[in-house]
């Protein structure tokens, strides 16, 4: 199955002991976004100390090994500002990643509460918990 997947979803597997095993038998998709907005999540967290160097450069090099696909296509932005607008939001990086599900018409996994709740009236969300089984 394909799926679309955040930058939470992966800073999760990329931390965890297992890596992206739950996630190994699915095709791995997201916005061009993601190489961004993970690589700056471990960096802030290794600086904050509130993971080790050894363990911040683990994880960067899982996440940077995992099989996902990257996408990038103008209909994207543009379909990105059209969901922010519809969803009343200022910004338009949470709403890639809403706007490639639409695209792809594959579920979007993510762990944020926010996006979860503004995606789920346009795609199909679910939680990593939901992927494994």
């Amino acid at each position: 199955m394909r799926l679309v997947i955040d930058a939470s979803v992966v800073i999760s597997a990329a931390l965890s002991d297992v890596g992206f095993g739950v996630l190994e038998h699915h095709e791995l998709t997201a916005p061009a976004l993601l190489w961004s907005e993970v690589t700056s999540a471990l960096s802030e967290l290794e600086w904050r100390d509130e993971i080790s160097q050894p363990l911040a450069r683990l994880a960067r090099d899982r996440f940077l090994e995992a099989p996902i696909s990257r996408r990038v296509t103008l209909d994207l932005y543009r379909r990105a500002t059209v969901v922010a607008q519809q969803l009343g939001w200022a910004k338009t990086y949470d709403a890639e990643y809403i706007a490639l599900a639409s695209m792809l018409e594959a579920p979007l996994v993510t762990r944020d509460g926010r996006l979860h709740r503004g995606a789920r009236r346009l795609v199909e969300v679910l939680g990593p918990d939901e992927v494994a089984r």
